[in-house]
Parts: structure tokens; sequence; C-alpha cells
């Protein structure tokens, strides 16, 4: 066996065991790591800004847990995979639903690299080296696509929100060697921004409208589609995966179909086999394009479609009307914490006009919700508040006291 090591340096070499402890049984070491587990604290029931805790129906686990999607890998051989591809197909299709886009890739690692994928794909569309980003989007996002765009050599020119509605910019500032302009909907402090013709003076200098948006807000606002978006990305952890401390996510990306070839990603395609029947594939991306290098459109290729199984079991059980109702909900229960605030001091919201779906941003010495002072010094004091469609009456009160 020394032989294999020969060519390692003495100096680095272990001249000592390890200091671990000494082996244990299994029941020894299941007491132990109860204990270590029992440490965890249940989540802030407030805790949002791009991870969000909403019921998942028990069938999603279930249905993720079969053997066939759990250790399945990345379905190269589609005569072995028939399964896997088509949830990934009928996931893309959900996806194109809810964004009103023409085409949706079968995922991306999480919602930051989504978006930093999408800008990627503008500046390789457009032609530009530039992209704008709004500050009201989601702060570990901006930090991504900054890191993309260097890496690139793209310049990101990140235009600051108004500070007294908690909207994005006009677009009218936009410059006009921009790729692209990234609009979060709703925006990091939960504010839905304006976008009624945005689409039209983004499309007039030559950019491309990349929208980053809450899938599960979909089940109530109006598709990108709708107001001109050109691409569709997001965060999927909401449609049925847990928190999970964070990750893994699941990335959202949709756009028009006239730029297919240059989405990043694998995409699902229905064909029919040399029987007539129907049948599902890898389309537009083979495998090698991946490793191709600086000509390849991506070099994300892990598999998530496990995550995005979760999200195609948990739209189909919910339904349109169950995505609705519990969008709804969020709305709801959101809006009447916003009342309740207004009721007792107009000064605890810093954007008392903005319309929200389920987050806001609330001036609080309650130590829950996110600290907005880690990424917005000047709301020093204030912290965003998730309420999803499990909040109690007696939680929102909480804040009441």
């Amino acid at each position: 066996m020394a032989d294999y090591f020969a060519d390692i340096p003495e100096q680095v070499k272990l001249k000592k065991p390890l200091a671990l402890p000494p082996a244990q049984s299994e029941a020894e070491l299941a007491e132990a790591l109860s204990a270590i587990s029992n440490k965890n604290q249940e989540a802030d029931s407030f805790l949002g800004g791009g991870i969000y805790s909403h019921y998942i129906p028990s069938a999603v686990n279930h249905i993720i847990r079969r053997s066939e999607f759990y250790t399945a890998y990345t379905p190269y051989q589609p005569e072995a995979s028939q399964g896997t591809l088509r949830a990934i197909y009928e996931y893309q299709s959900m996806i194109c639903e809810l964004t009103g886009m023409e085409v949706a890739n079968a995922s991306l690692y999480d919602g930051a690299t989504a978006m930093a994928e999408a800008a990627l794909m503008a500046a390789r569309i457009t032609g530009r080296r530039e992209a704008a980003v709004s500050t009201a989007v989601n702060p570990h996002y901006r930090a991504v696509l900054k890191t993309y765009c260097a890496a690139a050599e793209i310049k990101l020119n990140e235009l600051p929100y108004d500070k007294t509605t908690g909207l994005s910019p006009d677009s009218e500032i936009l410059v006009s060697k921009s790729s692209c302009f990234i609009l979060q909907q709703p925006n990091f402090f939960g504010n839905l921004e304006t976008v009624s013709r945005l689409a039209e003076k983004i499309h007039a200098q030559g950019c491309l409208f990349i929208v980053s948006a809450d899938p599960f807000s979909l089940g109530i606002l109006k598709p990108p589609a709708e107001y001109g978006a050109d691409i569709v990305v997001g965060e999927g952890q909401s449609l049925g995966n847990p928190m999970n401390f964070g990750g893994p996510g699941l990335g959202v990306f949709a756009a028009k179909e006239k730029y297919l070839r240059q989405m990043p990603g694998r995409i699902v395609g229905a064909t029919v086999d040399a029987k007539g029947r129907q049948a599902f594939v890898l389309t537009m991306a083979t495998r090698e394009q991946h490793i191709r290098r600086e000509r390849a459109t991506s070099n994300i290729c892990s598999n998530e479609s496990l995550c995005a199984l979760a999200a195609c079991a948990y739209l189909s059980l919910m339904g349109k009307n169950g995505l609705r109702g519990a969008a709804e909900l969020c709305l709801q229960k959101a809006n009447y914490l916003k009342k309740m605030l207004l009721a007792k001091s107009p000064a605890l919201l810093p954007f008392p006009k903005a319309y929200s779906f389920n987050e806001l941003v609330v001036r609080t010495d309650k130590k829950t919700g996110i600290d907005l002072s880690l990424y917005y010094p000047e709301l020093k004091g204030c912290r965003l508040i998730c309420v999803n469609e499990l909040a109690k009456k007696e939680d929102l009160d909480f804040f009441s006291i």
C-alpha cells in the first residue's frame, strides 16, 4: 500500500492516528445523534426571504421516495428513463402554464443561479456586455449574479430602489448598453412592482426583460408573460420542497420559444418511438454540450429532477384551485398583519403604500424574520416578515403586543 503514496511528501503525511472518539455501537450512535438533533430549534415562523415554509401534502414525499425516482441519475438513456423523462416533461409543462412562457427547462440549481444564467443568456442573445438589476432583487441572488458577471466580463449595473416606496426605479434610467433589466416580482421586500407598460420601455432600449418570480404567487398574480417578460426565473422550493435549512433549491427557468437554443440546462421533449408510441427524450441539448467549456450555453449539468418531481407532484395534487386558495390565504393574512400595524402606528411600516403578497417590511425590535440591516444599512431596525397560509391569528397578533 505504501507504494501507492510514495510520491506524497513525508512532511504532509499524518504521523499519528486522527483524533476521533472510540467506535460506538449502532444503538449508542443513534442516541448520540438524537442528542445533537434535539439541539435544533424550530424555524422562525416569520422567516422568508426566498425560502418558504408551506404545507406539503403527504403524498408528495411518498412519490419522490419511490426507488425508480429516488435513485435515478440524469436520464441520458431514454429507453431506460421514460418515467423520469415523463415527470420532467410534465413539470416543464406546468411551469409554462404558471409563467405563461412557451418553453421551460428541467431546472437549475436554485433561484439565484437561474437568474445569473438568464443574464448570461441575455448577453449571448443581444451581444451586449452589460446587465442591469434592481437592488430590490434578493441580495443573495445579486451576489451570485455579480460572481457570474465578473467571470464572464459583463458589467453589472445595480439600480437603487426608491427609498420611499420600496419599488424598483423607473426603467427610463436604463442605459442603452444593457442586455437585460432584471426585476423580482414580488420584490425582496414583498412589494408588488408596477409592471404596466414596463416591458415596452425595456424593449425600446434593445434590452430583454427578465423577471424573477415567486412561482407560489403565480396562483393569483398575472403570469410574467402577460406583462412582457422574455425570460422568467425563480426559486421553486415553495412548490412541494421543504425548507431543509436552506437547500437544496429548485431553479425555475422559462423563456420565449425563439430563445430556446440559448437556454441552459436540460429540456425534455415529447416524440414517438419506432412503433409510433409516445415517448420522451432529452432534446435541444446534448450531454456533450455541457463539456464544451466556453462554447457551452451552460456548464450546469447536475441532476435536479428529484426536486422538480416534488414540484410536479405538488402542483398536480393542489391543482389550480388549491394553489390559488393557498396563495389567497398568504395574501389575506399578510394584509391582515399590515392593516393591524397601520392601525397601531403607520411609522411601523417603511413602505405603507406598497401592495404586499406574503411579505412586508416592519420596524420592530422583535427578533424575528430577517434583519434587513444586514443587506440594506438604511433599513436599520427593520425586519422582513413573511406570512404563509399556515399562520394563525395568534401568531400575527404577536406584533400587537
